[in-house]
């Protein structure tokens, strides 16, 4: 696979986080109040809401690795372990582009 082809997975990917991180943000708005559902619907909305939190905070961390790796793309140092300094082999990149450490140090 070439940087080009490479550069248009990590876009990709990033857009569909991007609108994924949207989608969340939506979810995780405020529940006023005044608004009246009931006591159990309320507390099911805050636990789903806890939960879109989470969710959340893992996609804008998916993006900010996303965008650090492709601007790695084309370097020496792309595809080079942040751990170990081996190879991460191409099949990772391709499945968890966002992966910065190969399979054996990412566990």
């Amino acid at each position: 696979m070439d940087d080009k082809e490479l550069k248009q997975k990590f876009l990709d990917e990033i857009k569909k986080t991007e609108e994924l991180i949207e989608e969340y943000r939506e979810l995780t708005k405020p529940i006023a109040p005044d608004v009246a559902i009931g006591r159990v619907s309320r507390m099911d909305a805050i636990n789903n809401k806890s939960i879109n939190d989470s969710a959340l905070r893992n996609a804008e961390e998916k993006l900010r690795k996303l965008k650090y790796a492709m601007s790695k793309v084309g370097s020496p140092q792309f595809g080079i372990c942040g751990k170990c300094g081996g190879t991460i082999p191409v099949g990772r990149i391709l499945i968890k582009p966002e992966s910065m450490y190969c399979v054996n140090c990412a566990q």
